[in-house]
């Protein structure tokens, strides 16, 4: 259609000039809006009682958007890629604002199935397309810099939690007009209205301002060959295809799987841990207030891990930045299982690292994607790696859950009931550091001819 050519990527050059620092805005539009999906808490009692199901049948909406956020970033990454930032950022603002709409629709005729196809499915896909669709553009903004760059846009997806859940509350307050004590369904129903409208308006911002470098462009002062010259930073292009049949896309994988594996096993967990760290012998709690605040503190942890560390990859390089995140984590995860319960003030600070780390894998494996099979198709190679996450979201609930229940009732455990599950996941921290161990760079044999990069790259010519 003529009227929407400007989404085309030949219309997206940017112009002589043009100020890249403009991009990671463009792309933090795309992540705080997608970053809601970490604030389902919410409304999700309001939807137990509207639907007069089980907290479980409503955790499932989260549960389809991240698989479907996995299988939607790995089967339609290397599309992303073909069409450009500007057309993959608008069709995910229409799939997350659609998705907010048929959910509406399901809540308002109360039929939990259009939730789960709504905000799950159709919502999961504008998660995984918006979750990749700025990440090869940033890195083609910033050959010098990529952690940094894909750190200000991914910071942005564990922030979003921060901006929707106040506003998600007072919103369902103004909305609600019964006295009961939990809002009603209507009041869910008009919010999701409302958040689907705002977030389409603001991921219009990021998609009218997107842009990509011209051919041939770099930043000034910037020498690729200071930047080749790294042992494990590549100086050809893998393409997606064959990214996949290289061991150092699974070990990658497995880093990835095992880091967030193990942060899920704080966040899963991180109200009722603090809570029952610090239960006394009468069964009250004496850290309440602690807890209450807990999540927020983490939220904002998660967030800043995601550009600190990622940033600081720049300087120290991926591999020994991903060893940190496992080495680091597993001693952390030790002293939280043997001594967290000591004091409020350690616990909170290990855990608060800890989920520094989780954010930080996530803000950094873009650039150590770009770092072994360079900037072709990176964005579909991130996709497909994605998986691992959507994996771990399984996993993580799965392991952390089935360990407590086997040590007793919800509410009356204690801090040695939380040992097992914390050394479980001190073993399979272990295991994604041995897998960051052997990562290796790419051989050569699967790099592609430079003709088929540039005629590639000729999209925006």
């Amino acid at each position: 259609m003529a009227a929407l050519s400007f989404l085309d990527q030949e219309h997206t050059v940017a112009e002589p000039g043009y100020n890249r620092w403009l991009i990671p805005p463009a792309a933090l539009a795309i992540h705080l809006c997608i970053g809601q999906a970490y604030a389902t808490s919410v409304y999700k009692a309001p939807l137990v009682a509207h639907f007069d199901t089980s907290l479980t049948a409503v955790g499932i909406i989260f549960s389809i958007a991240i698989v479907v956020l996995g299988a939607a970033a790995a089967l339609l990454g290397t599309w992303v890629d073909r069409v450009g930032p500007r057309k993959a950022m608008f069709t995910a603002a229409c799939c997350w604002a659609a998705g907010f709409f048929v959910g509406a629709l399901g809540i308002s005729t109360s039929q939990l199935w259009l939730v789960y196809l709504g905000y799950g499915f159709i919502g999961g896909i504008g998660l995984g397309i918006g979750y990749i669709s700025p990440v090869s553009t940033l890195i083609k903004w910033f050959p010098d810099r990529p952690g940094l760059a894909t750190g200000m846009a991914i910071m942005g997806f564990g922030g979003g939690a921060l901006v929707a859940s106040p506003v998600s509350s007072q919103l369902l307050s103004f909305y609600d007009t019964g006295d009961a004590d939990v809002v009603s369904g209507s009041a869910v129903a008009m919010l999701f209205v409302t958040l689907g409208v705002v977030y389409f308006l603001v991921m219009m911002l990021g998609v009218f301002n997107v842009r990509v470098p011209a051919p041939g462009w770099r930043p000034p002062g910037f020498a690729p060959e200071k930047l080749e010259a790294r042992p494990m930073v590549t100086t050809g292009n893998v393409s997606a295809a064959n990214a996949t049949k290289t061991p150092q896309f699974w070990l990658l994988w497995m880093v990835l799987f095992c880091n967030v594996t193990a942060g899920i096993g704080i966040l899963e967990q991180a109200s009722p841990m603090i809570r029952d760290f610090f239960r006394d012998g009468g069964g009250s709690t004496v850290a309440v207030t602690a807890a209450a605040g807990f999540v927020g503190l983490l939220s904002v942890f998660n967030m800043a891990g995601r550009f600190v560390w990622s940033s600081t990859s720049d300087y120290i390089g991926r591999k020994p930045t991903y060893m940190m995140y496992l080495g680091v984590g597993i001693v952390l995860y030790t002293l939280l299982a043997l001594v967290g319960s000591a004091s409020t003030a350690l616990f909170v600070m290990l855990a608060a690292v800890i989920i520094s780390f989780y954010g930080g894998g996530f803000a950094t494996v873009p650039a150590y994607l770009r770092d072994l099979f360079g900037t072709y198709q990176v964005g579909a190679i991130h996709g497909r790696l994605l998986t691992a996450w959507s994996m771990a979201g399984i996993a993580g609930p799965l392991i952390i859950n089935g360990i407590l229940d086997s040590r007793g009732t919800p509410g009356e455990l204690v801090a040695a009931d939380y040992q097992p599950a914390l050394f479980t996941m001190v073993g399979v921290l272990a295991i994604g550091f041995v897998a960051n161990l052997l990562i290796r760079p790419v051989s050569e044999r699967w790099h592609e001819k430079p003709e088929t990069t540039t005629v590639a790259s000729g999209a925006t010519r």
